[in-house]
C-alpha cells in the first residue's frame, strides 16, 4: 500500500517508565527453584502517576518538539493501547488538549492488541497522504495487564513511542510503502469485566505471531523489490527476545541487524509500544540513507509492515530524550510485594 502523496515520520517521541521490577523477584513467588530463569531480566512498571494518557502525552510532546511543526498543524491523534484508564472514554482526547491541538481535531483511541500503535500508524499515513491533513499523530502505549503468577508477567512491560507523520519533504523518515495481514486467529483476549487477559500459550506462536508476522514481511518485502541485506536495521514485535530472532532468521536478516531494535531484553514487551519503541531506538542512531524494516503483531490477529527510508533532517532530529535515557534511568523495586501494591494486583 502507498499512499497519493509522499509522507514519513516528521518526528518521534518514547516514553518508558523508570521503575522496574526484576523478574528473578517475580520467579521467587511462582516458579519452582531450578527452572530455568526468565529471558527478561527485568521489566517496565508504572509509578502511582503514571498511566496510558501521561506517557503518550510525554511521547507526543518529543515528537512534536522533534517535527519543529505549529501545534495547529496536527489534525489527527489516535492512541493505540489495550489498557487505557478508562473502559468508556476516549484517550486521544486528554492527549490532544494536553498538546493544545484540540478542538479542530480527528481524535481517536485504537485497539488491536499489540498492534494497537502501528494501526494508529496506518491511519495516520491515510490521512496525510489523502491530503485531509497536513499531520497526524500516532501513539502506541501501554501499561501491561498481567495475571500474578502468569508467564505475561515476566515479560509484560509498560511503556511506548509517539510518531508523528507529515509530507516527505519535512521527514526525518520517509515511507516507501507499507503492508498489513490479518485473520480471526483468537491468541489472545480479555472478556468484558475480566481483570486479566488470557493467551493461547504456544499456540500464541506457531499459527498467530510466525504466520503473520512472516506473511507481512515477506508482502512488504515483495512490495518494495528488495532482499533482507537492503535493509540497515530491521524491528519486530518483541514479546520474547528469541521470537524476534527467529523470525528474522527465516526471513534473512541478520543479528546485527535486529540488534538495536530489539529493547525487550532491557524493559520487557511493552504490548502496544514494543516494536514502536524498538523503533524509536533505531531512529536515534539512524543514518542519512538507512533503510529500515518494521513489523508489528498483535493478538487476534495481525501484523503491519512498514518500509522507510532515513533522509537528512535526521541529523536535525537528536534533541530530546532517546530510548536509551529511559532505559537507563531504571530504579529497581524493593521486591514483588512492592510490584503489586503498584499494578493494584491485591485485591480485596
Amino acid at each position: 500500500m502507498r499512499p497519493n502523496l509522499d509522507v514519513g515520520i516528521a518526528g518521534y517521541g518514547a516514553y518508558v517508565p523508570r521503575l522496574r521490577v526484576r523478574t528473578a523477584d517475580i520467579s521467587a513467588a511462582w516458579r519452582p527453584p531450578g527452572m530455568t530463569p526468565p529471558a527478561v531480566a527485568e521489566k517496565s512498571v508504572p509509578a502511582h502517576d503514571e498511566d496510558v494518557v501521561t506517557m503518550a502525552i510525554e511521547a507526543a510532546r518529543t515528537a512534536l518538539g522533534r517535527a519543529r511543526l505549529n501545534g495547529g498543524s496536527v489534525g489527527a491523534v489516535w492512541v493505540g493501547t489495550e489498557s487505557k484508564p478508562y473502559a468508556v472514554k476516549p484517550s486521544a482526547t486528554i492527549v490532544g488538549e494536553a498538546l493544545g491541538v484540540t478542538p479542530r481535531l480527528v481524535a481517536a483511541d485504537m485497539e488491536f492488541a499489540c498492534k494497537a500503535g502501528s494501526e494508529a500508524m496506518q491511519a495516520a499515513v491515510a490521512f496525510v497522504g489523502a491530503g485531509m491533513v497536513e499531520a497526524a499523530l500516532a501513539i502506541g502505549m501501554d501499561t501491561a495487564q498481567s495475571r500474578p503468577g502468569d508467564a505475561l508477567e515476566y515479560t509484560a512491560g509498560c511503556g511506548g513511542a509517539a510518531y508523528l507523520f507529515a509530507a516527505a519533504e519535512r521527514s526525518l523518515a520517509v515511507l516507501e510503502a507499507s503492508v498489513s495481514y490479518v485473520t480471526d486467529t483468537p491468541d489472545f483476549f480479555r472478556r468484558e469485566g475480566a481483570a486479566y487477559p488470557r493467551h493461547g500459550g504456544r499456540f500464541t506462536g506457531e499459527p498467530s505471531y510466525f504466520r503473520h508476522t512472516l506473511a507481512a514481511s515477506r508482502a512488504l518485502l515483495e512490495e518494495v523489490g528488495a532482499e533482507p541485506a537492503d535493509f540497515a536495521t530491521a524491528v519486530f514485535h518483541q514479546p520474547v527476545p528469541k521470537f524476534v530472532e527467529r523470525v528474522a532468521a527465516e526471513l534473512g536478516f541478520t543479528e546485527d541487524q535486529i540488534a538495536t531494535g530489539l529493547v525487550a531484553r532491557r524493559m520487557g514487551n511493552a504490548y502496544s509500544g514494543s516494536s514502536l519503541l524498538g523503533l524509536a531506538a533505531v531512529l536515534d542512531v539512524a543514518a542519512p540513507g538507512d533503510r529500515i524494516f518494521f513489523c508489528s503483531y498483535g493478538s487476534g490477529a495481525g501484523s503491519d509492515a512498514f518500509a522507510f527510508r532515513v533522509t537528512g533532517r535526521i541529523e536535525e532530529c537528536r534533541d530530546g530524550a532517546a530510548v536509551d535515557d529511559y532505559l537507563e534511568r531504571r530504579r529497581p523495586l524493593s521486591g514483588y510485594g512492592e510490584y503489586l501494591q503498584l499494578r493494584r494486583k491485591i485485591r480485596k
